[in-house]
């Protein structure tokens, strides 16, 4: 029998603290197609728990909400954004939703549809632009009428066979299809009427209603390339491998042709760098009037299958004449990854293997056969001081981005390449100036080092060749510091003049004063390590004493020792607290690299345990050595692969550690037989791996206590099964545990009921299991609670949490804490 606490329902951490998680995200930007506007869209910091509560559907991996995808799109010429608006529910209505434009000059917004029974369809693609002045739209079709209802009497059993000898291995899938019912739902749901409407309200019926998932108008506005999925369903696999058919039609609702109809893709092999067969990728070159372009697999989509080319890249136009072939345009030893355009005679084309680490770029011409395709990078992409970058893009006339070509008064073809410029001393972004006939580059523009972190966001000068003058350059910027949130800036050149565009206040001016660092130190074998260490305003170790300290991480896999030890943060970097951020804490080391490394032919994870103890055991003697952590009073934490992580420190090093706290993690391996994370082999293939990797499995060699939370609707492999078992486990091995399960909430919580109740819970376990020093009580600013308890409050979504430095603010005088969860 299961004892419920005293006080159940949700609870609020400390008003002080509510304060700091309550405020909104900076706004996201959004700039014109020619970069003569800038629109940021505010951002609320957390939706009620009301609004995830809202009656909804999964069906084949997929969830259904009418009045979930929201979006906004600016036309091609940047004068008009249409948008969604979502209406109060109404009685009997599935869809909220509304398409309005609005005047990019004026501001005065509209709805489009003159029909008020007008419907949109919100599952997957839900508008594009074609061009300044007519949208496609997917709406719900007039002839819809009630969703099925589920028959008392079941269709029949549920039957999966494979008598035809298959081999079928998948990872642990989730939510899919599971009887005839769901299937009829899945068609009800998604089924989606294409429209054209333009700005005075006309519309046009365009195709027939299918279940369409990516909406693609060429750049000369002349075709409409529709991608939809259809039957045969399949129970064990989401609608991204169903039957797929990709049809070109005009703009006027002429069939042109069917560009292909591919097959259920069950069998995609498990190995990484497997795809489906087929053409896959198919695009429009957005450099070109109406050319497709595509990929296939020579290797049957098959990782496992050496062969020589690996992928071929296609090329024809929207409508080839008789008997016109596809062009081959390149062919790639490894597997393909993207091409970026830049008018023709130059495009960089990207191609990468997974288990070696190797990425390549070419330089190829798409428009001259006789040129044959050049290397231009060659490297490992886990090495990040060896980033070149990316190509800066510009938007062409047709909306399209292509890489902007840079005018100078040398020989050679330019481009701008930025980077985040990884360095043993931190971050520095950077833009070079690259010359593409010759691979020669110039530093032309990077971060201050000293103060502040500046990065190039995107290029603001237009023109509609996408070629611009070097001394004409427009960057915009964001800067910001350890003290100042981040600002945008339009930098000029050629004297690079900065003119500031926003003045966003300091988003908790009460932690203005906290302390940043970021510490390298090195594990026992040599391996270099960093991690974000945050100290409470005008703490001093020597004056203050050590502190009780979080430790929260995620594990990384390597295939290098150099690689792991690089530097990829910087100590200039403004710390926003958000439903992202790590717990604070005290004192809180956010982060710290646990580098788990299988060089050459090694298998990272057959040594996951004796890495993970030794990056853990290097992380707390630094914190000890600089003495600003006491030894017996340090937890570990981490959200899904870091919950992992944590269960297995509190199992293997519980010399380390005092409490622990888990978040939406997988604690057995065994019920993912075909992989996890980067593990890719089976359980039958490397079953003393997947045994010794699971703290399920030893359970009850863990003594130290652990807070479990989970979202209860979460859809990835990490159910919310996992940490029930995981607690049923320590539990009946007596060890102090609580298990909380959030309601309508995923992998990640959102609502901020939930948000503010893990909050809470975590202040609660910390405050008992890890402020206190042995034989000592302290009185928590939580009720207490008995220690091995399930708790399921049907709450909901937050990766790794925010609260703040109870000690912080005692320090600099925000008031006494008071709970104010009654």
């Amino acid at each position: 029998m299961i004892r419920l606490p005293a006080v159940s329902g949700y609870r609020l951490p400390p008003k002080e603290i509510q304060e700091i998680v309550d405020v909104p995200p900076n706004a996201s930007y959004h700039l014109s197609p020619r970069r003569d506007r800038i629109m940021f869209l505010k951002r609320r910091a957390m939706p009620p728990l009301s609004e995830l509560a809202k009656p909804d559907k999964i069906l084949a991996g997929i969830r259904i909400d009418s009045s979930c995808n929201m979006r906004s799109r600016m036309s091609p010429d940047g004068q008009n954004v249409a948008f969604t608006v979502r209406y109060e529910d109404e009685a009997g209505s599935d869809s909220n939703l509304a398409l309005w434009v609005a005047n990019a000059e004026s501001g005065e917004a509209r709805p489009l549809f003159r029909q008020t029974d007008i419907r949109l369809n919100a599952i997957f693609e839900l508008f594009v632009w074609v061009d300044h002045s007519t949208l496609l739209v997917c709406i719900i079709p007039s002839s819809r009428g009630d969703s099925p209802k589920k028959p008392l009497v079941p269709f029949g059993p549920r039957i999966r066979s494979n008598e035809q000898n298959n081999v079928i291995q998948m990872r642990a899938t989730k939510e899919m299809l599971k009887d005839l019912h769901e299937e009829e739902l899945f068609d009800y749901y998604a089924t989606s009427q294409l429209v054209l409407v333009s700005l005075d309200g006309i519309v046009k019926p365009v195709a027939s209603p299918a279940i369409y998932t990516f909406l693609n108008p060429s750049p000369d506005e002349k075709y409409l390339m529709l991608t939809c999925v259809h039957k045969p369903y399949s129970s064990i696999v989401s609608y991204k491998r169903f039957p797929k058919k990709v049809e070109l039609w005009t703009v006027h609702g002429r069939f042109v042709r069917e560009l292909c109809d591919l097959p259920l893709a069950e069998n995609i092999p498990i190995a990484a760098n497997s795809v489906r067969r087929g053409k896959r990728l198919i695009r429009w070159r957005p450099d070109m009037p109406s050319t497709l372009y595509w990929v296939e697999a020579q290797d049957g989509g098959d990782a496992n299958v050496e062969v020589s080319p690996r992928d071929i890249v296609y090329m024809e136009p929207a409508e080839p004449l008789n008997g016109e072939k596809p062009h081959v345009l390149l062919k790639l030893d490894l597997r393909y990854r993207r091409i970026s355009w830049c008018y023709g005679l130059h495009a960089l084309a990207y191609e990468y293997w997974h288990k070696t680490c190797r990425t390549r770029t070419w330089i190829i011409s798409p428009d001259c056969n006789d040129l044959s395709p050049r290397l231009l990078f060659d490297r490992s992409s886990e090495d990040a001081y060896s980033s070149p970058g990316s190509p800066m893009m510009c938007r062409t006339p047709a909306g399209t981005l292509v890489i902007a070509k840079i005018k100078t008064n040398y020989e050679g073809t330019y481009i701008l390449m930025k980077g985040q410029g990884a360095t043993p001393k931190g971050s520095v972004p950077f833009l070079d100036l690259l010359n593409i006939t010759t691979g020669a580059k110039e530093r032309i523009w990077e971060s201050s080092v000293d103060k502040y972190y500046e990065s190039a966001l995107a290029l603001m000068s237009y023109h509609p060749k996408c070629e611009i003058q070097l001394n004409e350059l427009k960057f915009l910027i964001s800067k910001e510091s350890r003290s100042e949130a981040a600002q945008y800036y339009v930098s000029i050149w050629p004297d690079k003049k900065q003119v500031q565009i926003t003045s966003y206040p300091h988003p908790y001016p009460q932690l203005a004063s906290l302390q940043r660092e970021i510490i390298r130190y090195e594990r026992d074998d040599g391996v270099k390590l960093t991690a974000t260490l945050y100290l409470p305003p005008g703490y001093n170790p020597s004056k203050d004493g050590p502190l009780a300290c979080l430790i929260w991480s995620y594990p990384g896999d390597f295939k290098s020792r150099e690689a792991a030890g690089q530097v990829r943060r910087s100590p200039n970097k403004f710390a926003r607290i958000n439903n992202s951020f790590p717990l604070l804490w005290f004192a809180v080391l956010a982060d710290p690299t646990i580098p788990i490394i299988g060089e050459g032919d090694q298998e990272a994870n057959d040594r996951y345990i004796e890495q993970l103890i030794a990056s853990a055991e290097a992380a707390v003697n630094e914190i000890v050595r600089r003495g600003v952590a006491h030894p017996d009073k340090i937890a570990v934490g981490g959200h899904s692969y870091g919950a992992f992580m944590t269960a297995n420190l509190l199992a293997h090093a519980p010399h380390l550690f005092c409490c622990g706290i888990a978040r939406s993690g997988a604690y057995n391996r065994t019920p993912t037989p075909f992989g996890f994370q980067k593990e890719v082999r089976t359980l039958w293939e490397a079953t003393d791996t997947y045994i010794k990797m699971s703290p399920f499995m030893i359970a009850n060699k863990i003594k130290k206590p652990i807070l479990l939370i989970h979202g209860e609707e979460d859809s990835k492999v990490t159910t919310a099964m996992q940490s029930s078992q995981f607690y049923d486990a320590l539990k009946g091995h007596g060890v102090p545990c609580r298990l909380v399960v959030l309601p309508f909430e995923g992998h990640r919580y959102a609502a901020r009921e939930s948000v503010m109740h893990v909050i809470w819970e975590t202040d609660r376990w910390l405050q008992k299991y890890c402020a206190m020093v042995s034989g000592e009580t302290t009185q928590s600013h939580v009720d207490g609670a008995p220690a091995c308890e399930a708790l399921t409050l049907n709450f909901t979504k937050i990766s790794s949490l925010s609260k703040l430095i109870l000690m912080a603010l005692d320090y600099i005088g925000v008031g006494n804490f008071k709970d104010n969860s009654q």
